[in-house]
């Protein structure tokens, strides 16, 4: 699955530079995580950055994309593949 931050959030800034994958953003009041671009760290760490940083425990599982461990996994293959340049 994806991750979703609630609306929790404080705005405090800690997980947004501790995505791997630059998943996260300023949303239009809070946080917000990019679900094509979530991996849940996997590829980089054994558990999510966000998660880990979060002061009040307000990133949680995103019910709409749930994806398998073999799903993250590709999915942390194609972004971390180079882009090849279009010629």
């Amino acid at each position: 699955m994806a991750l979703l931050i609630t609306d929790a959030c404080i705005n405090c800034d800690v997980c947004e530079p501790e995505c791997p994958n630059g998943a996260i953003s300023q949303g239009q009041e809070i946080y917000a995580i990019d679900p094509d671009k979530c991996t849940e760290c996997v590829g980089h760490f054994d558990r999510p950055q966000c998660v880990e940083v979060c002061p009040v425990n307000c990133i949680t599982f995103n019910p709409q994309r749930r994806e398998s461990r073999e799903e993250l996994e590709r999915k942390y293959l194609r972004l971390s593949a180079p882009k090849q340049a279009s010629g």
